[in-house]
């Protein structure tokens, strides 16, 4: 069970955060780092994030990725490359899983326990 100062917020790690989109593609998270008395901290870099969603048929999956730069210029260029590379990182997932969930299926009567004659009942016999 954690405490409370485990679930504290860092003063010393505070952002604050800007929102871009094009409307079309995505979005960009602009995260600025902050002092505790909310002032600009130029000591720390400031980070690019990107988000996106790809249409599956099960619905929507939300894709999110770091974006290189140090402007918003910068990171909307790497937009592009990174979201490919998140696509490709999730439908390899995607896979994963559904393979995983293949492998589960339990097909009656190939060992095993359940199955008919389970729960300690004498199967196999002949009714005449």
């Amino acid at each position: 069970m954690s405490n409370e100062a485990d679930n504290a917020m860092d003063p010393n790690g505070l952002f604050r955060e800007e929102n871009y989109t094009d409307q079309k593609m995505g979005a960009i998270r602009k995260l600025i780092p902050v002092n505790a008395d909310g002032s600009d901290d130029s000591s720390r870099d400031v980070a690019f994030f990107g988000s996106a969603q790809v249409m599956t048929p099960m619905g929507a999956i939300p894709l999110n990725f770091a974006l290189e730069g140090t402007t918003i210029g910068e990171a909307a260029a790497d937009f592009a490359g990174k979201a490919a590379i998140a696509v490709d990182e999730a439908a390899k997932e995607l896979e994963r899983m559904r393979r995983e969930q293949a492998s589960q299926i339990v097909v009656p009567g190939q060992g095993g326990q359940g199955g008919m004659g389970g729960a300690g009942m004498q199967g196999g016999g002949i009714i005449t």
